[in-house]
């Protein structure tokens, strides 16, 4: 029977491909060289079929499912039915040719499992996962090289980006908005590297982070006060401290009837407003020619009368280019930025600001990011892999050729169990000078929540908000941090009067 007869024969017979697509543990069972040869006939076969019918791009992705399993059923039943297969076997058979022909062939397995946060492919035999913040090694293979180059330029070219020997890195994207990243020989000596970066699908909101811990909800409360009083914000954080997440979390807050144009080398955030516009980065062509930077982008968007401009990262030379955007009307813009904490934050803008080749006086350069960011936040992960905002920081303005700030919000450790570190959000005690914009926006905060004795509240799992539990020994400790901080600052302030 045809393909497309089978095709009309398709509504007579409900299948459930989700049994093939399900991420099972049968992947991890050693593969035997008669189930290989196998596969590799059946995978050709239906390579020659697909090729030789004519309206196979007219199905969509289900049919297309639907139609290879049928498909493969009909070649094990007739032409390969001398091959002794059980049930397990058969299933298994059919979902990786599936996984082949129309996924990602081994890594799908990976890329179906929600608690995954990273995939990461050291050549074809060597896969790793992260898990709630630790590594693991998978049993997932390729079967060789070849085959992992394969899946690497089918991810590619689903977003118009190329891989060869001449083009050797790329950054894209996965159909969800994961981050991939690809290098492949010459430059990775070992075989090609995939670094897949995935976004959980309750990642882009507020009371995701609070039900996680990462922020308290008196800190979430200031900082959607802050993001519709219009204020200027830079997440700053190292690889995989949640910059991105965070920043979603403080997008999703920008009110829906402004104009909010988004900037980035691989589209990653997910806003629910209804006026948006992405732009994303493009490399050069294998001429060299046709390349799109950021800077390109930020100084586009300008022209298209943006009330918001978010840049997914700033790494370079547009960091001069949103400076002046936040100086000149373009209030409420964000962005992040790679850097170890708030003062090192500033460093790198200064830096960043150095690779626009406009020769700047240093002071004048600090003056432009003292007035054009109010708020600096700062995102970790903490050695047990949770992500925890650190420190939120406001910019006061310039002290002789100094930038000032003061923490508004801090996270202090107060010890570490066998599996978790112990630690609360608490309030440095200091009244934010950004407050005066949020009362003109007709936003109330309670006053209170700044006091350095307020105890933070959090959001648990079923959306009901707990008081933050104390114990004597971190009752100690937070004091004994707090009569520190208060020492340091004490000396900077003489410092700074002399």
């Amino acid at each position: 029977m045809s393909l497309k007869d089978r095709l009309n024969n398709s509504s007579k017979k409900t299948l459930d491909i989700q049994d093939i697509q399900r991420s099972d543990f049968l992947s991890e069972l050693p593969l035997s060289e008669e189930f290989s040869t196998l596969k590799e006939k059946l995978h050709a076969l239906l390579i020659d079929k697909v090729n030789t019918t004519a309206n196979w791009s007219q199905y969509d992705d289900e049919e297309q499912k639907n139609l290879i399993k049928q498909f493969i059923e009909y070649q094990i039943s007739s032409n390969f039915k001398t091959t002794p297969l059980n049930k397990i076997e058969k299933d298994r058979l059919i979902r990786e040719i599936i996984q082949e022909a129309k996924g990602f062939g081994p890594l799908d397995p990976l890329l179906s499992d929600p608690s995954i946060s990273d995939i990461l492919v050291n050549g074809a035999k060597n896969v790793y996962v992260e898990k709630n913040g630790k590594l693991y090694k998978t049993s997932v293979t390729f079967k060789d090289n070849y085959h992992l180059k394969n899946i690497i330029e089918r991810i590619v070219s689903k977003v118009g980006r190329r891989i060869d020997e001449k083009s050797p890195m790329v950054d894209a994207r996965l159909p969800d908005g994961s981050r991939v990243n690809a290098i492949i020989p010459p430059l990775a000596v070992d075989g090609p590297s995939l670094s897949i970066r995935r976004f959980r699908a309750d990642s882009g909101t507020m009371e995701a982070l609070l039900k996680w811990g990462s922020i308290s909800t008196e800190m979430a409360q200031v900082l959607e006060a802050a993001v519709a009083a219009r204020l200027n914000i830079i997440i700053s954080g190292g690889t995989g401290a949640g910059k991105t997440t965070l920043l979603n979390s403080l997008s999703a807050k920008i009110p829906n009837g402004e104009r909010i144009i988004t900037i980035e080398d691989s589209a990653e955030l997910s806003l629910q407003q209804e006026h948006i516009v992405r732009l994303e980065t493009r490399p050069s062509n294998i001429e060299g020619e046709g390349q799109v930077t950021a800077r390109d982008l930020v100084i586009n968007s300008l022209r298209m009368r943006p009330d918001r401009i978010i840049i997914g990262e700033c790494r370079g030379a547009e960091t001069l280019d949103m400076l002046q955007a936040m100086n000149t009307g373009h209030d409420g813009s964000l962005t992040t930025l790679h850097a170890n904490s708030p003062r090192d934050a500033l460093s790198r803008l200064e830096t960043m600001v150095m690779f626009s080749g406009i020769d700047l006086p240093e002071r004048n350069i600090k003056s432009q990011i003292a007035s054009a960011i109010n708020i600096i936040i700062q995102a970790s992960r903490l050695q047990d892999g949770s992500r925890k905002v650190t420190k939120v920081s406001e910019i006061v303005g310039m002290e002789g050729d100094v930038i000032t700030m003061q923490d508004i919000f801090v996270w202090e450790q107060t010890g570490v169990s066998v599996n978790s570190v112990m630690g609360m959000h608490t309030s440095t005690g200091i009244r934010p000078k950004f407050m005066d914009k949020i009362n003109a926006r007709g936003i109330e905060i309670n006053p209170q929540i700044f006091d350095k004795h307020y105890r933070h509240t959090y959001l648990s799992k079923n959306s009901q908000v707990q008081p933050q539990h104390t114990h004597s020994e971190q009752e100690d400790a937070r004091a004994e941090i707090v009569n520190k901080n208060s020492s340091l600052n004490l000396d900077l302030l003489k410092r700074l009067k002399r």
